[in-house]
């Protein structure tokens, strides 16, 4: 089995609804995903991927329609939030503003990416382990082992 990993790179806005700090103010921050496969390479000769766990170009398209696209340069509200009503108005104006039923936090992010990303990967392939750096010094991590 081999891990392959393919980093990458999104700006996003959130507030923590009910956060007893400065968090529960929105403000943005440059995520940085390391996505981490696992898998057994291909060995044949006949196919262009020979060798290959999942080509990286492979693995970013799954990334960037699942992940990049929909969050970059968004503001990301827990649906329940009084900042619903912000959220409305900032879709109003063309605004991409994303409500999800949690908090956006970066763990909770990992979650739902790591939905969002399984369920795109080829059957012999797997989703092995997520990181999400939400500053330069903090990040949160996800690993598939630990959700057994």
């Amino acid at each position: 089995m081999i891990r392959v990993t393919k980093e990458f790179y999104f700006e996003t806005a959130h507030a923590l609804y009910g956060y007893d700090g400065k968090c529960k103010n929105i403000h943005g921050h440059s995520y940085k995903l390391s996505v981490t496969i696992i898998g057994i390479p291909i060995q044949d000769d006949n196919n262009p991927k020979n060798g290959m766990v999942l080509d990286f170009g492979d693995l970013k398209r799954i990334v960037k329609a699942e992940v990049i696209d929909v969050f970059d340069h968004s503001t990301i509200f827990n649906e329940n939030t009084p900042h619903k009503i912000i959220a409305l108005d900032l879709e109003k104006t063309g605004q991409q503003v994303i409500l999800v039923p949690y908090q956006p936090t970066s763990e909770m992010m990992l979650i739902d990416i790591s939905q969002k990303i399984k369920v795109k990967l080829p059957a012999e392939v797997q989703l092995h382990s997520l990181r999400l750096y939400e500053t330069n010094t903090s990040y949160a991590e996800w690993f598939a082992a630990d959700q057994k």
